[in-house]
């Protein structure tokens, strides 16, 4: 069974907040994770360590079902970074 598009949010939400590593298709990257105004934004920003990708996106969890608000690159580059990160 494939995962849904949607799978990302139970993802971003279980993900710990703070600044730690993690692997996206064979790459390691340095993520951030805070949260702001009182936990209704989540704010993630992902730095490739090797190279010079980045992935950057607020999460605004006081919208009906979310909304993803990437920062200057499509949302499906940030839902896939999400869906297969695989933490440290």
């Amino acid at each position: 069974m494939t995962p849904s598009k949607h799978d990302y949010k139970t993802k971003l939400l279980s993900l710990k907040q703070g600044t730690y590593p993690v692997f996206y298709h064979g790459s390691k990257y340095l993520l951030s994770k805070h949260l702001y105004a009182n936990d209704k934004i989540i704010k993630i920003y992902a730095k490739e360590l090797k190279g010079k990708d980045i992935v950057s996106g607020n999460y605004f969890t006081s919208i009906k079902n979310g909304l993803l608000k990437p920062c200057e690159m499509s949302d499906k580059k940030v839902i896939d970074f999400i869906r297969h990160l695989e933490v440290v």
